[in-house]
């Protein structure tokens, strides 16, 4: 092959890899959910939506009786008793979380709010099995699980090996409180994340759902000055005007929101969108996501 032959395969190289299409531009997460349908979305279920009621305004949580239902139906039963009602946020650690429940049981000696009709303790609900769980897993590997992903709006995780699941602790995730005992808690005590996601609490700690719209409202709360976060002065503490179960309020009360659904194409174009992100802003994909940096939208409705 001569020199001429030989350049004029380089150029024709050149020309080929020049008509070769980049990467594609990733959708941004604005792009997909407008791309979405009506049935990508689904309404809050008004049986499992608690409201509470804080003097800054609501923080509406999603309950998942698929993995604590014994938790969730004494807590239902719990708010139905109106035991939150005049209760407090107790804590609030940076970084961490926000804990509400009953103040006098903090006192030395206890003064606790009689429970009525519900269950002070019950057995701890940290997993359960994962046959029957509609779980959309994520494409990309965990610290702390074999696998990750999520249950209706709940992130999750399951190990294929042992055949269980269990919901995981991200920003916004709501969990029971306890003692040392593992069945120590009853649904008296709950806390949501409002820090990094605490992922060691997993498997440790019964979690009962997410805050699906008033994150902010607890995310500014003022920290505790004493121990853990926890308020040291009854001035510091902040009244829970009252806890509702949607179900049981007047329809014009309702919070009239919709969720994303994670079982649809367009949930696994979302996760798409944020794991490769070519927007202008971002110059290197990161080309993975965490569980807990899956973004899970919320709406009105329309």
């Amino acid at each position: 092959m001569n020199g001429r032959t030989r350049r004029a395969g380089l150029l024709l190289m050149l020309l080929a890899v020049s008509a070769m299409p980049g990467p594609a531009r990733a959708e941004t997460m604005a792009e997909v959910l407008a791309a979405s349908a009506a049935a990508d979305w689904r309404p809050l279920d008004p049986d499992r939506t608690l409201v509470m009621t804080l003097p800054a305004g609501l923080v509406v949580i999603e309950l998942a009786p698929a993995f604590a239902p014994n938790h969730v139906a004494n807590i239902k039963a719990l708010v139905r008793e109106g035991y939150f009602d005049g209760l407090a946020v107790t804590r609030v650690q940076d970084g961490f979380v926000v804990q509400w429940g009953d103040p006098g049981a903090l006192k030395s000696p206890p003064r606790p709010r009689p429970i009525r009709t519900a269950r002070a303790t019950l057995p701890a609900e940290f997993e359960r099995p994962a046959a029957g769980l509609a779980f959309t897993p994520l494409p990309d590997r965990d610290t702390y699980a074999p696998q990750t992903g999520f249950v209706d709006a709940l992130p999750a995780a399951r190990d294929p090996a042992t055949g269980v699941a269990w919901a995981v602790h991200c920003y916004g995730s709501v969990g029971v409180g306890r003692d040392l005992d593992a069945d120590s808690g009853g649904g008296g005590e709950l806390y949501a994340v409002i820090g990094h996601a605490p992922r060691q609490l997993d498997r440790n700690i019964t979690v009962v759902g997410r805050v699906v719209a008033g994150m902010d409202r607890l995310a500014s709360l003022p920290r505790g000055t004493g121990p853990l976060g926890f308020y040291e002065q009854d001035s510091q503490l902040v009244p829970i005007t009252r806890v509702r179960l949607m179900a049981d309020l007047p329809p014009a009360e309702r919070p009239r929101l919709e969720v994303l659904r994670t079982d649809t194409a367009i949930f696994t174009r979302l996760v798409e969108s944020r794991r490769n992100r070519r927007d202008d802003f971002y110059k290197r994909p990161a080309g993975a996501i965490d569980v807990c940096n899956v973004p899970l939208p919320v709406r009105p409705l329309p």
